[in-house]
């Protein structure tokens, strides 16, 4: 069984925890538990081929994840895939579970970060655009005196 499906079946029963599975040298978290990993940590959320969310981490960063997971109230398993998918730590926050909450400020995040990277790749593909990217520049500079004032 793979490690998305093995992930699958831990979420049915366990579907507000942060799921984080230990491979190699390396933790990864799939689906929804991405958005939290991604938005806590700020770290790069991938598309796998079945169109899955993914997000990874060094085994050196664990216990900074452990410990920001715990001071936010989210639930989390860790599983060891070499173990057979054992539970080897539990953080449980019983009714105080912020899961839901960070996962919808994390999508909403995801969500802001991708609209400025397509305008990036929109001012890269354009940047000999002299009048664009002046245009640009001007509102950019009208919004910091706005601001400012």
């Amino acid at each position: 069984m793979g490690i998305i499906n093995v992930v699958k079946n831990v979420k049915e029963i366990h579907n507000k925890y942060v799921v984080l599975v230990k491979v190699g040298s390396f933790y990864y978290c799939y689906g929804r538990d991405s958005y939290i990993i991604s938005y806590l940590f700020k770290y790069k959320i991938n598309i796998l081929k079945d169109y899955t969310y993914s997000c990874s981490f060094p085994q050196s960063a664990i216990n900074k994840v452990m410990a920001i997971l715990e001071n936010n109230r989210i639930n989390y398993l860790i599983l060891d895939r070499r173990n057979n998918y054992e539970v080897v730590d539990k953080n449980d926050n019983k009714n105080l579970n912020k899961y839901d909450e960070i996962y919808e400020i994390g999508k909403k995040e995801k969500a802001k970060r991708m609209k400025i990277e397509k305008i990036y790749s929109y001012l890269l593909e354009n940047a000999k655009d002299k009048e664009l990217i002046d245009d640009i520049e001007k509102v950019i500079n009208e919004r910091r005196k706005i601001q400012s004032n």
